[in-house]
């Protein structure tokens, strides 16, 4: 048997406006950036692929079943630029063949600098999804997939979930293969369900490669591969950015019409099946136990922090966020909380990196700035303009009883 498991990404960040030291203005972001872009790849890629993928679940009577994670960030300029993408959504819900997964809110960072924020966006984001989808989520994944043990121990802590998923690496695999589920070291109830990178990147970042060897991928081909898997494993983990299809892989690479025929090219095989995380945890056992003492993630060679904290802008930016945790939060001021945990969202750090010279132009995806060193000067002069409202939301709420006495 061998199960696939399609998981997407699906975000997009609130960018800020350009902000300058002399700005006092609480508008931090930028409104028609984010309107136009938000637009622009509902229509290349989150419209025209969740109406195919709708089309594909229905000719295939529900047996092909894949899997969501929107952060909340997504959802609320969904809602806000472009509604019909969230109607498109809930279609997919209704089909019952679609399980919505959770993670942070905001899409932060926030399990490597607070525990109590890392769990307050886990609630909002879980409440959300049963709000929007009427699902109980049972299975998390993290910012970037970033996951150790004591992520897995916080999160079996956790009555709700059942999974967490994460980066296939190949150093915690080491001799064993990502095509299995896992039991995380130091949980008894936790599964973990680990990315086949290659296969995934195969679709994600190869597929439109007219110098890759095995260009043009079709199908069937693919299909083939999956079908190598059969008594060599139990589950295919293929998880991607949504914006794979229609975005990072244009229309014209035939990125479309391969998922339109790949799920009925991979149930050809008698052995083959299409399952959700969860169904993944319920259907199979652990065959072995995963120790992760070191952070890893998704990104770049590497599969580790340095896409985001690997030089001293996006430490220091980063460490100055989380000191405001305690300031913000006394000021009891929703406005303030809500711009906070937007500044929380891991593509501010990301437009901080400097590593464009081992891994070329993904870092630039969407990239309002023309270097890392404007990224982390904007963002500083944000964040800087935060600390004063806060101080000005106590001297403010330090005068209303005297006020109001007089």
């Amino acid at each position: 048997m061998a199960s696939v498991c399609f998981y997407f990404q699906v975000h997009q960040p609130f960018r800020l406006r350009h902000y300058t030291v002399f700005d006092r203005s609480p508008r931090y972001f930028d409104e028609f950036k984010n309107a136009s872009i938000c637009r622009k790849v509902a229509n290349k890629c989150y419209l025209p692929t969740n109406r195919l993928l709708l089309d594909v679940i229905r000719r295939n009577e529900g047996r092909f079943r894949i899997a969501f994670s929107l952060t909340g960030v997504v959802i609320e300029q969904f809602q806000k630029y472009c509604p019909e993408v969230m109607s498109t959504f809930d279609a997919l819900a209704d089909t019952g063949c679609v399980e919505f997964l959770a993670e942070t809110y905001y899409h932060s960072l926030s399990f490597l600098y607070s525990r109590d924020e890392f769990l307050e966006q886990i609630n909002k984001h879980t409440d959300t999804m049963e709000r929007l989808f009427g699902q109980n989520v049972r299975v998390f994944r993290n910012t970037e997939l970033v996951y150790n043990n004591r992520l897995a121990e916080i999160i079996e802590s956790i009555d709700r979930f059942d999974g967490v998923i994460t980066e296939g690496a190949d150093h915690i695999l080491g001799h064993r293969t990502s095509n299995f589920v896992y039991r995380p070291v130091g949980c008894n109830r936790l599964r973990l369900l680990l990315k086949n990178y290659s296969l995934s990147d195969d679709i994600a970042f190869r597929f439109g490669n007219r110098n890759w060897k095995e260009y043009p991928l079709m199908a069937d081909k693919f299909a083939g591969w999956i079908n190598k898997v059969n008594g060599n494993g139990q589950v295919v983990n293929l998880f991607m950015d949504y914006e794979t299809f229609g975005e990072h892989q244009w229309q014209d690479t035939g990125i479309f019409d391969f998922m339109r025929h790949l799920p009925e090219e991979i149930l050809k095989h008698p052995d083959n099946d299409f399952k959700t995380p969860s169904e993944v945890i319920d259907a199979y056992e652990p065959v072995d136990t995963i120790d992760v003492p070191h952070i890893i993630s998704w990104a770049d060679m590497e599969r580790d922090l340095s896409a985001w904290l690997g030089n001293a802008m996006q430490s220091n930016a980063l460490h100055e966020v989380y000191k405001l945790e305690k300031l913000v939060k006394q000021t009891c001021n929703q406005e303030l909380l809500n711009d906070w945990r937007k500044l929380q969202t891991s593509d501010h750090f990301y437009y901080m990196c400097t590593k464009y010279f081992s891994d070329g132009d993904v870092h630039k995806y969407f990239n309002p700035y023309e270097s890392p060193y404007d990224s982390y000067i904007n963002f500083m002069n944000v964040l800087n303009n935060l600390k004063e409202r806060c101080g000005q939301s106590f001297i403010r709420s330090s005068r209303q009883p005297a006020e109001h006495i007089s």
